[in-house]
């Protein structure tokens, strides 16, 4: 990217100044040198993944924002695939836990075992110890497990016995779950739900993806692993970095433009969204957009933000954060439809 791409002075976009008093050219150029090791990880996740193109943007989003993520999709669309690959990207621990109805809370975060020698307890630390966790269909498990993710993805430590262990950064839950309607699933409720950055909803593959699929899957030839090409404190470098990213005034007004008309659609002109939305976004929403906003300009080699950073992450921010009432239901209104609405009528700065 040249400086000729640089919006103007005294825009929406940049001054000629950031906040701390750097030059935004130097950060933008800061960024592109710092930020090259993405093209790096994608390249090895394509030797894995064909398409879904999408679904590996979004997954560096939460890697870069400090976020987590969840990818929801029929079984099979290669999410499972998609977490391990990135992790194969990384040098960092990784675990994977298959979450079913039978599942306890112990078997996640960890429990006291007593040693009958020195008849003293000690803990034994859980799956949930580890840089990378793959919580694979989450929603098959009961409610108990899944707000036994709660601390541990919001405060990052996990007590057991009484005692609080924190856990390793960087951290970062990594869950798919099958659609609501199939059987035997549980919804996520509200409070685990707000702790995921993302919800990224997956379609199926192109026809001529799907053939190369195919092709790969029946060769001979053995299937492809990622190299891993960053380690996991250049990885907490680069969240540092993402956080420099030039985000103006205007910018942070237009997100919580975005996020107030869910709340309240009649000030924004949205008079028949009110009999719809049951609840709007929390201002855990405002802030995962704009990280998740700065995480997609840093992904794009950029030092500053623009309008349109912000509409690429807002429906994977805002669709698992608004509540539709039964009128929505009948009228077969969906969040995306909501969402897609109130994009329309905000002001773009």
């Amino acid at each position: 990217m040249t400086t000729d791409n640089l919006p103007e002075e005294g825009s929406a976009n940049t001054g000629t100044e950031t906040a701390h008093g750097q030059d935004i050219r130097a950060l933008n150029s800061k960024i592109e040198k710092e930020s090259a090791f993405l093209d790096l990880i994608k390249l090895e996740m394509q030797k894995v993944i064909i398409g879904q193109s999408d679904m590996i943007e979004k997954l560096l989003i939460a890697l870069l924002a400090n976020g987590h993520i969840l990818l929801e999709g029929v079984p099979g669309l290669a999410k499972t695939l998609a977490i391990k690959a990135l992790s194969g990207c990384i040098s960092v621990d990784f675990s994977r836990l298959q979450f079913t109805p039978d599942l306890l809370p112990a078997d996640v975060l960890g429990t006291m075992i007593y040693n009958p020698k020195n008849q003293e307890f000690s803990v034994k630390k859980g799956p949930i110890f580890a840089n990378f966790v793959l919580a694979d269909e989450i929603n098959r498990a009961p409610a108990k497990v899944q707000s036994a993710l709660l601390e541990a993805m919001q405060e990052r430590q996990v007590t057991i016995g009484g005692e609080t262990f924190s856990l390793p950064e960087p951290f970062l839950v990594l869950a798919t779950q099958n659609p609501i309607e199939q059987e035997g699933t549980y919804p996520l409720p509200e409070a685990q739900v707000d702790r995921f950055m993302l919800k990224v909803v997956l379609d199926y593959p192109k026809a001529s993806e799907e053939a190369l699929i195919i092709r790969n899957n029946v060769s001979k030839t053995p299937f492809p692993k990622p190299k891993p090409v960053v380690s996991a404190v250049e990885v907490i470098k680069a969240r540092d970095t993402v956080r420099e990213v030039y985000m103006d005034e205007k910018i942070e007004k237009y997100i919580v433009d975005i996020v107030y008309a869910t709340r309240d659609p009649e000030a924004y002109k949205l008079k028949d969204l009110v009999e719809l939305i049951s609840f709007g976004a929390s201002p855990r929403a405002s802030i995962s957009m704009a990280l998740a906003a700065k995480a997609y300009a840093f992904i794009n080699h950029r030092g500053f933000v623009v309008p349109e950073d912000v509409r690429a992450v807002c429906p994977d921010v805002m669709r698992h954060r608004i509540g539709l009432t039964y009128e929505a239901e009948a009228e077969n209104v969906s969040v995306e439809d909501v969402i897609s609405k109130v994009l329309n009528v905000v002001e773009v700065p």
